[in-house]
């Protein structure tokens, strides 16, 4: 609650807007320069600032570069490790082996992160005098771990925090960015989606002044296109793994207790029998009839994106403002066109759906020049 409550997101909007305004900075310099943008990086590096200030109380990448794009190729590679078929789950016998080499990956992985997770920690505690009255998402953590501190059962443990900390760095950066990256890739191959949204933008906000996330619920045409990227690319495509609390029968199969369930959340999404024109890219889907009223937040089966009920992702509020939000900006901001003849829309697999070829595009700022001041 303390960080993805619908409070706690109302508070650190302007973390948001700073964060954003200091991307679209950095677009701009790439644009009289005449040079491509390659979103998924600038996308990595602005959302692990927005959710290092909430958390530490500051940016973690001061610039895009070799720090954010390692950071990000880490990301990239826990993600497509964990979405990996082990044949030792499979076979426990043979689990020693690691045959695939699966589990020596993730141990070194695992040694990076600490690595970084460590320093944090150890940075944040150094400063904790300078945020005396003032705390932040670790303080909070912190003293809670302190207060307990007698209650082994209550008590955080070091190992703890850093993997709450890994997990809201991870899946708080790469699955809202992946879904972004999927949204722009699909519309570059579209230019009358881009040319409508932005039309909607204009009669709305105009060109005097950037996005904010107050205009969102004005800007039907905008959530449409991101409810059609949650729909065609979900950012975890077989959602987080599951296991049946007892045995039960689904559609006639039955399904003992302690089964290991995987939701195929992408074929839902592409199901022609539940959506006219799957493979299309149509944000007008969900501007007309029953979809209209549709909410990527577990609501309408159809439409799960963050998955359902009391296990769905617990940052799923977090994920559509954050889609919706950067999504805006970036089609208000600035005209887009490829960079490249053909557009690879190729998947790679994992826990998160990843473009194979990552986005890149030459942008042409349409605003007036004041409203790019941060």
């Amino acid at each position: 609650m303390h960080m993805l409550g619908t409070k706690a997101l109302e508070n650190w909007a302007h973390v948001r807007h700073t964060e954003m305004g200091r991307m679209i900075g950095v677009m701009l310099e790439l644009s009289s320069r005449r040079e491509p943008v390659m979103l998924a990086e600038m996308l990595n590096c602005a959302m692990a600032n927005m959710i290092g200030v909430v958390i530490l109380g500051k940016r973690v990448f001061e610039s895009k570069g070799m720090e954010s794009n390692e950071f990000k190729d880490m990301v990239v590679e826990l993600m497509t490790c964990a979405g990996l078929v082990n044949v030792g789950d499979y076979l426990p016998a043979l689990a020693w082996m690691d045959l695939q080499g699966i589990e020596g990956r993730m141990k070194k992985l695992h040694n990076k992160f600490d690595h970084i997770l460590t320093k944090m920690v150890d940075d944040h505690t150094a400063t904790a005098h300078q945020r005396i009255g003032n705390p932040d998402f670790l303080d909070v953590i912190m003293a809670n771990r302190d207060h307990n501190s007698q209650d082994q059962s209550l008590s955080l443990s070091d190992d703890n925090i850093k993997g709450l900390l890994l997990n809201l760095f991870t899946a708080g950066t790469d699955t809202p960015s992946s879904t972004i990256e999927w949204a722009m890739a699909e519309m570059l191959q579209n230019q009358t989606i881009i040319k409508q949204a932005q039309s909607e933008m204009d009669r709305v906000i105009g060109r005097q002044r950037r996005l904010t996330e107050s205009d969102i619920p004005n800007l039907p045409y905008l959530r449409a296109i991101c409810k059609e990227s949650f729909r065609k690319h979900p950012p975890t495509p077989l959602n987080i793994p599951r296991v049946s609390s007892e045995a039960c029968e689904v559609n006639e199969y039955y399904i003992p207790q302690n089964t290991k369930l995987l939701v195929n959340i992408w074929a839902i999404g592409r199901d022609p029998e539940v959506w006219k024109d799957p493979l299309e890219f149509n944000p007008g889907r969900f501007s007309t009839g029953r979809a209209v009223r549709m909410d990527p937040r577990g609501s309408d089966f159809e439409l799960i994106p963050f998955g359902a009920g009391r296990r769905m992702c617990v940052g799923a509020r977090m994920g559509v403002v954050l889609v919706e939000y950067i999504v805006g900006v970036l089609l208000h901001s600035f005209h887009w066109e490829c960079s490249e003849e053909i557009i690879n829309m190729e998947e790679v697999f994992g826990l998160a759906l990843q473009k194979k070829v990552p986005v890149s595009a030459l942008v042409t700022p349409r605003l007036q020049p004041k409203a790019y001041v941060i």
